[in-house]
Parts: C-alpha cells; structure tokens; sequence
C-alpha cells in the first residue's frame, strides 16, 4: 500500500504516558473544589474517555454546571502534565528518532490537551516533524470528537491534503478511529500490555516505530 501521509497518535507513541497518580491527584482537587462525590479515580476514567453522559450526570448530582467542570478539569489536568514534563518525570521514547527520519508529511492526532501537544512538541524538538497537530481541548464539543469518532484523523488528513494516510497508534481505539475514516492503521505494541484487541483488526503491528521504514 502506499501512503501519502502518516498520522500518530502521541501518549504510549511518541511520548511516555501520563502518571496516573498525578492525574488522580488532580481530579482530587477538582473533586473537592467542585464538590463532587464520585472517587477522584472515576472521575480520571470518565473524563478521559470523554464518557459524557456520566460526567453530565455527576454535575447533574453536584448541582454545577458541565462546562465548569471540564474547564476546571482540563486546568488542572494539564498542570498536571506540564509539571511533569517540566521535572523530567515524562520524555519521549527512544525510537522517536524513526519518526523524525521519515520523509513524509507527518501530523499528530491525539486526545490530549493540545496546550499539552504543543508543550510537549517544543520541549522535544519535534513541532517541525509535523505540519498538523489536532488534539482535545477538554469542551462538551470537543469530548464528542473523542477517538473512535474520525473527526480528528480527517482534519488532519484534510490540512494535510492526504486521501492515504498511515495511522499510528498504541490502543484499540486508535484502530477503530482509523478504522472509521477509511484508513490503514499501524498497532504498536511496546513492552506495557495493549487491551485485548480482540475485536479489533489493525493492518499492521509493530513492536518499535524503528519498524514504520519497513512500511512505508
């Protein structure tokens, strides 16, 4: 097959993953400032998956807005990130290398904050590898837009002028997003274990982006 673009995903692909503890932590403090009862941990997996409709009823139940929650989450959850990257706690993976030396037109497409894309980019000397950058800004609107929705992989295919775009990523979903906007997809599977992709059906799996050369 031949690609005229290649898209990658950024958390557990090009930079290590959040910590779940100071992600917790900062759902606490949104917790408590809000008054929301749910445990902070809940909280992190709703907001994350962009599950709305529990995020809605759990406002819905501490009697405060929606969006008031999302933009006090998103402030604190990018604090959160950006100390991190700041203290050297997170960085990027070794074979981030393969992706600076590929010759292609290259975007990100991420669920992330893109305050936190944009950070992360210029802290690693990576924002000229890719010519588009599409992430989540935490709103209602934006949550909707969440992978496996395509909208994000088309936008980018969209700025990017690509009708055959490669996309590269280290979950299930992100098969399925490229799934549902009518593309090849590249699984990559690092030491940590991958959710059981059973119903899932990547057009290939790799084990290092050193191996996208071999693709391409």
């Amino acid at each position: 097959m031949s690609y005229d673009a290649v898209l990658f995903d950024c958390d557990g692909v090009i930079v290590e993953l959040p910590d779940k503890v100071a992600m917790t932590e900062a759902m606490r403090r949104v917790q408590q400032r809000l008054g929301l009862s749910a445990p902070p941990e809940q909280v992190v997996e709703d907001f994350f998956r962009g599950n709305l409709s529990s995020i809605t009823e759990r406002c819905r139940s501490a009697g405060i807005e929606r969006e008031t929650f999302c933009t006090e989450a998103a402030r604190e959850g990018v604090r959160a990130q950006v100390a991190e990257i700041r203290s050297g706690l997170r960085s990027t993976y070794d074979d981030v290398v393969a992706v600076q030396n590929l010759n292609y037109p290259m975007g990100v497409v991420s669920d992330n904050h893109p305050h936190v894309l944009s950070f992360l980019l210029r802290r690693f000397d990576l924002s000229n590898c890719f010519e588009t950058v599409q992430g989540c800004r935490f709103t209602p609107s934006d949550l909707k837009r969440r992978k496996p929705n395509p909208h994000n992989v088309e936008a980018a295919m969209e700025t990017l002028g690509s009708e055959s775009a490669l996309y590269v990523g280290d979950r299930k979903i992100d098969v399925k997003a490229a799934d549902n906007a009518g593309i090849d997809s590249a699984l990559l599977r690092r030491e940590r274990r991958v959710e059981n992709g059973a119903d899932i059906a990547p057009t290939y799996e790799v084990s290092s982006l050193w191996q996208l050369h071999d693709l391409l």
